[in-house]
């Protein structure tokens, strides 16, 4: 039987940067038909990785690299988290793999939804926490970070949770150049009709904004500190 230090040295082994382990218990209130049991009615734990995402790419007056970086690391993701269950097979556990950047419209709430979120997963895994701008910000690497998920069907020590690091100091609402922060949940369609799309310029396909990110004073985490002394 595998246990918690042996399932993160597997998804250390594979690339992922970070790695938590929650209890299903941990996710009462996810909505309705976008809980772990509605995906895999077996699961016990859920799996969370994260891969950091390169911080230089903040400071880069292109869009082009910001967004050729979160093309090729999506698919980084899957990998590691297919690879990971293939794995987990051998030891006959089951896993399934949660697509990194795959939505589907939640007609109940009108938005768009993965079909389990890899954002709350990673919260309740202990990874970080949710800041006011709805990104995941982590001790070691701020929100600087792309997030995987796995199901699993074997009960694991889960790991505890993390104190609130966002203090709500509003620095993403007021930076948001479409007010999509202006209420408590994020604006989900205005933020990517206007971060997402086309350059009309040069006919490529572009993230045009990441102001939120940009601003947080907890964008970077601590390890990433040596980069806001050379841009401060």
């Amino acid at each position: 039987m595998v246990d918690s230090r042996q399932v993160k040295e597997i998804l250390l082994g594979l690339g992922a940067d970070l790695c938590g382990i929650a209890s299903i218990d941990r996710f009462h209130d996810a909505p309705k038909g976008y809980h772990p049991t509605d995906v895999l009615p077996t699961c016990k734990s859920v799996i969370s990785f994260a891969c950091r995402f390169p911080a230089g790419t903040l400071s880069c007056n292109s869009p082009v690299p910001y967004t050729r970086v979160r093309n090729s690391i999506t698919p980084k993701m899957d990998a590691i988290a297919l690879d990971f269950c293939i794995e987990m097979e051998k030891h006959h556990i089951a896993c399934v793999p949660i697509p990194t950047n795959e939505n589907q419209w939640d007609e109940n709430m009108g938005r768009w939804r993965s079909i389990i979120s890899q954002k709350h997963a990673a919260q309740a895994a202990g990874l970080g926490t949710i800041g006011r701008h709805s990104l995941l910000i982590t001790p070691e690497f701020g929100s600087m970070v792309w997030l995987g998920a796995v199901l699993c069907e074997q009960e694991l020590e889960c790991d505890e949770l993390k104190e609130n690091i966002c203090d709500n100091c509003n620095a993403c609402v007021k930076a948001c150049p479409v007010n999509a922060l202006a209420d408590s949940e994020l604006a989900q369609q205005t933020c990517w009709d206007y971060a997402f799309g086309d350059d009309v310029a040069t006919q490529t396909w572009v993230i045009r904004c990441h102001q939120c990110r940009d601003v947080c004073p907890y964008n970077l985490g601590t390890e990433n500190l040596f980069i806001k002394k050379m841009n401060p």
